[in-house]
C-alpha cells in the first residue's frame, strides 16, 4: 500500500531556467499578448531574444502561450494559431508551412506514474513541414507529425504520424493518404529514397 503522504518532488528545473522564465512572463504580458494580431515580426523578435530560433514569415499569434521559448524552433512560413498551448519543456520545431491550429496543445512533457514522486519526462515534438495540426488538437511528448500529414480537429496524437496521410480521433488513427490536388501537386517536395 502507497504511504498516505508521500514526500513532494524535487524540482526538475534550475535557478536559471526558473529566472528566465519568470521573466518570459513578464515580457510576454507587456509586449507579447497585447501587441496588435499584425505584429508577427515583433513577436518573431522578443522570442528570438529569449533564444527561439524563428525563421522569417513565421506566423505566432498574440494569444500563443510560449512555456520556454529558448525550446522553440520554427521555419519559415510555419505558423502557431490563436490559443495554441506550447507547452515546450523540450524542444518544439515546426517545419516549413506547417499550421498548428487553434486550441490546439503541443506538450512536451508528462510524468512518469510508476514513481509516487511523480518524475518529470520529457521528449521533444516535431511537426514537418506543410503539416497540419487542426483545431483544438493534443499532441503528446516525443511525437513527430510527418511531412504533409494533417491530424483532424479534436485528435489526440501520442504516437509518429506517418507522412502525407490523415489521421483523426483519440487516439488519432489512419483514416486516408494525404492526395495534393494537381495545383499543389508541383509544390511538394520529392525526396529521393533507395
Amino acid at each position: 500500500m502507497p504511504p498516505t503522504n508521500p514526500a513532494p518532488p524535487p524540482s526538475s528545473f534550475s535557478l536559471r531556467n526558473k529566472v528566465l522564465r519568470a521573466l518570459w512572463g513578464v515580457v510576454c504580458t507587456i509586449l507579447f499578448r497585447p501587441s496588435p494580431k499584425f505584429a508577427h515580426g515583433w513577436r518573431r523578435l522578443l522570442l528570438r531574444v529569449f533564444g527561439a530560433r524563428i525563421e522569417r514569415g513565421a506566423v505566432i499569434h498574440p494569444s500563443v502561450k510560449i512555456w520556454a521559448p529558448w525550446n522553440l524552433a520554427m521555419a519559415k512560413d510555419s505558423c502557431l494559431g490563436p490559443a495554441v498551448d506550447c507547452y515546450n519543456v523540450a524542444p518544439i520545431e515546426l517545419g516549413r508551412r506547417a499550421t498548428v491550429s487553434q486550441y490546439s496543445l503541443l506538450c512536451a512533457a508528462t510524468h512518469d506514474f510508476t514513481s509516487l514522486q511523480l518524475p518529470l519526462v520529457t521528449s521533444p515534438i516535431t511537426i514537418q513541414d506543410f503539416a497540419w495540426v487542426c483545431a483544438d488538437v493534443f499532441v503528446g511528448p516525443g511525437v513527430t507529425v510527418g511531412e504533409g500529414a494533417v491530424v483532424g480537429a479534436r485528435s489526440s496524437v501520442y504516437k509518429n504520424v506517418e507522412p502525407w496521410t490523415v489521421v483523426a480521433g483519440n487516439p488519432a488513427r489512419f483514416m486516408k493518404a494525404r492526395i495534393l490536388g494537381d495545383a499543389d501537386e508541383h509544390q511538394r517536395p520529392h525526396t529521393h529514397v533507395e
